[in-house]
Parts: structure tokens; C-alpha cells; sequence
């Protein structure tokens, strides 16, 4: 058996174009450009290259992108200074602030301070909270699990009754994803470092998501035939024969293909549904701003 490789570049693809035509609306029908704020703070290579992207995605759908940059050495105060700005600035429907953060900066308090009407990454409290009560129609779900779920639903993966192993609980996506899969009736397992027997706990799943951050963290033997694997992770590691002298890997090893149904590749699997959700729910901030 040889995994049948989800499209996420493909999926994602319909879903900005649905959104372009969302926006085009609400600029026709109402004169609003629904508009995203991304505050970047500091010069974090990888975070300034998602923040570019989410720009130029935002452009190419026809929102208003808006990055604002600040230094390393910002203070707190300052900080939660330009986010209460931007919660007061009606052109302003969707708040992102790039995480990490820099040493010395208080990300919880942070997130809370964006207003939850504006929290399209997720992570305020209140969207935490109705996610977690299954009121998704007026949470904002963060991207990333989202953009799972809805690879799983376009692929057709029967979720009810089946058993779900999600192998990371961050609150970025292992903890709103298990949730998600939850609400859908599957069993969830939720696995992590102080799992006892991570093996055993994989391969009863018939899907697994691996959301970890570390290069082979699932093997061939870790998993059923058969099942559908989504691999979260995003990894670079130094290949002296790749053009830039390194390469992007999942959390899933690549003998994975030989014994899964279904697998989400790296790149091209789950990161572009990342940025095409983030976009969704910045037109569904712009909508509810407007009592639509």
C-alpha cells in the first residue's frame, strides 16, 4: 500500500478563491475591505517570513494586510499599547500578533488583550472557551487545526466513532484539535513526552494527527494500516544536496507512505490550509462587524 497524498495546496486554493469572492462582495455591498493586522515583534527569521506570507495572501484575496513591526527591545506596555490600537481601528477586523514573542514578553497577556471580536488566530480566552463548549459557529478556531479539520472533511474521513490519536497538546493546535475531532464523535487520545507507550497508543488510530515539532517522531511501525495521517510538524533540517543547502519535513517519517492510507505531505499538506483559514476567519471578523 502506498498513502494517497492530500492536496493541501489544492483545498486551500478553493478556499481563498471562495474567500476573494466573499471579499468582493462585502467591497461591492457594503464599501468594507476586510482588513488583517499582523504585529511582528522583533527580526525572527521564520516569523517575519509567515508574516510575508500572510501578507501577500491577503493581498492576492483582495483584504487589506497591515504589518506592523516593532523592535526586539519592545516593552510590554508598549506592546499591549499598539494592540488596544488596533482594537479601536474600524478598518482593523482581524488581529494577529507573530509568536514567539521575544524573551521578557508575556504572550498570555497578550492574547487577552486582543479583542475576542478580533482574535482571528484563536487564542483569546472567549474563542478558547467556545471552542471548547462546541460553539464553533461563533468561535474563531485557530488556523491550523481548522485547516485539519477541513482536509479531513474534503477528503471524505469518516470521524464518528473512529479512533482519533493526536500526538502534541499545544494550544496552537493539539489541544483546540483534539477538540475538534471531539465535537466530530470521534474517540480522542491525546499523546505527548510523558505518554508511556506512544507506539501502542498510534497504531490503534485511525487517524492521527502529529503536531510535535521533531523530525520522526511517527515510524512505519507506529501506525495502522490504512489510517490517515496528518503531519502538523514543519521542520528544517541541513541537505547538503537541496539547493539551499537544507530541506522542509514533517513530524512523520517518510517510510509512513508505505503503510497509511492517506497522508498530508510537507510541505504542500497542512500549511497552506494554515493561511487559507486564517483568511476565512478575517472575512467572517469583517462580517460579524457589520452585523452580518
Amino acid at each position: 500500500m502506498t498513502a494517497r497524498l492530500i492536496d493541501g495546496k489544492a483545498i486551500a486554493r478553493t478556499i481563498r478563491e471562495a474567500v476573494a469572492r466573499e471579499a468582493a462582495t462585502l467591497a461591492r455591498e457594503r464599501g468594507v475591505a476586510p482588513g488583517l493586522a499582523a504585529v511582528l515583534v522583533g527580526e525572527d527569521p521564520a516569523s517575519a517570513t509567515y508574516v510575508a506570507m500572510k501578507g501577500r495572501a491577503c493581498e492576492e484575496a483582495g483584504l487589506v494586510s497591515r504589518i506592523v513591526r516593532l523592535p526586539a527591545t519592545t516593552r510590554q506596555e508598549a506592546l499591549l499599547d499598539v494592540v488596544r490600537e488596533l482594537n479601536r481601528d474600524p478598518a482593523i477586523h482581524g488581529i494577529l500578533v507573530q509568536l514567539p514573542l521575544p524573551t521578557g514578553l508575556d504572550a498570555r497577556a497578550v492574547m487577552e488583550a486582543i479583542n475576542p471580536g478580533k482574535d482571528v488566530d484563536g487564542f483569546h480566552p472567549v474563542n478558547v472557551g467556545r471552542v471548547a463548549m462546541g460553539e464553533l459557529e461563533s468561535a474563531f478556531v485557530p488556523a491550523t487545526p481548522a485547516g485539519v479539520m477541513r482536509l479531513l472533511r474534503e477528503e471524505g474521513v469518516e470521524l464518528r466513532g473512529a479512533q482519533a490519536v493526536v500526538v502534541g497538546r499545544s494550544d496552537i493546535v493539539g489541544k483546540p484539535g483534539a477538540l475538534l475531532l471531539l465535537h466530530q464523535n470521534a474517540t480522542v487520545t491525546v499523546c505527548h513526552r510523558s505518554t508511556r507507550d506512544l507506539s501502542a497508543e498510534t497504531r490503534r488510530a485511525d487517524v492521527l494527527v502529529v503536531a510535535v515539532g521533531r523530525p520522526g517522531t511517527l515510524t512505519i511501525d507506529m501506525v495502522k494500516p490504512g489510517a490517515t495521517v496528518i503531519d502538523v510538524g514543519v521542520n528544517r533540517i541541513v541537505d547538503p544536496a537541496a539547493p539551499r543547502g537544507h530541506r522542509l519535513v514533517g513530524d512523520v517519517d517518510e517510510g509512513v507512505r508505505e503503510v497509511a492510507g492517506r497522508l498530508t505531505p510537507v510541505p504542500g499538506g497542512v500549511g497552506p490550509m494554515t493561511i487559507a483559514m486564517l483568511l476565512e476567519n478575517t472575512v467572517k471578523a469583517a462580517k460579524r462587524a457589520g452585523g452580518r
